[in-house]
């Protein structure tokens, strides 16, 4: 029996104007108002945090944003500092989705900077981290994975990572309808849990919790979350929908 309690992480990603993100949220917590031994977060637009964060006030369901800059503030158009994310009400920030890696040049080292970030305003960080699919063909998975978690927590302690979230995404799995089998899915958590083990401790590395992304829908997620070192999801395209993200979030019943 794990002893982390899992996390059910919805990135809605640029989808839902602020009312129509209201509304999702409000299904939500109705669908999930039953919900016991599961932590459930959502992530909307910029623009619609302070809306969803009192829509969902007083329920189980946590909020986050998908992206922060490392600033606390300054002449930085168009981007938000992590205090900014705070007051909003958040409590969770995504850092270096693929997405973000692929198309707006979000290295190892601005990752590394944007967790500090987060860490400073008091923001629970999930740290993405996942190869693509030429990478894996190459037998490259573990060394990129290792490099990412070492470049992303760089120059952190132990002591400042007791709120980390990881998330284990497969580029090649993400929108594609693919997904890892459960046993490549566990190899490669616990892969990752070994790198923690070893850079931070075993305290650390058997407290953090590990999500997995990569096309979780209701029809695999009892299993993949069967895995001894699987300890949530972190969702896009399923969590738009209240309905079927409930689905992901009862994953125990």
């Amino acid at each position: 029996m794990k002893s982390r309690t899992p996390l059910i992480a919805g990135n809605w990603k640029m989808h839902k104007t602020g009312p129509e993100a209201v509304g999702s949220a409000c299904k939500l917590v109705e669908l999930t108002a039953d919900t016991a031994g599961v932590e459930t977060m959502i992530a909307p637009t910029f623009t619609a945090l302070s809306e969803v964060a009192e829509a969902i006030g007083g329920s189980q369901i946590r909020l986050g944003a998908q992206n922060l800059h490392w600033e606390t503030h300054g002449a930085f158009t168009g981007e938000i500092s992590g205090d900014m994310l705070t007051a909003a009400g958040c409590q969770y920030v995504i850092i270096g989705h693929s997405e973000r890696r692929q198309y707006f040049g979000d290295t190892d080292e601005i990752v590394n900077k944007k967790v500090t970030a987060a860490l400073s305003a008091g923001l629970n960080p999930i740290l993405c981290i996942g190869e693509t699919e030429t990478q894996r063909e190459a037998d490259e998975t573990f060394n990129i994975l290792d490099k990412q978690v070492q470049k992303g927590l760089e120059d952190l302690s132990e002591n400042d990572l007791n709120t980390l979230v990881i998330a284990y995404e497969p580029v090649w799995a993400i929108g594609t309808g693919k997904t890892a089998t459960t046993e490549q899915a566990q190899e490669v958590h616990l892969f990752v849990r070994s790198l923690i083990d070893k850079k931070f401790g075993k305290a650390l590395a058997q407290s953090l919790r590990i999500l997995y992304g990569g096309s979780v829908k209701p029809s695999n997620v009892k299993e993949l979350m069967g895995m001894p070192d699987l300890d949530g999801a972190l969702v896009g395209g399923a969590s738009l929908d209240p309905e079927t993200f409930s689905q992901l979030v009862h994953f125990q019943s």
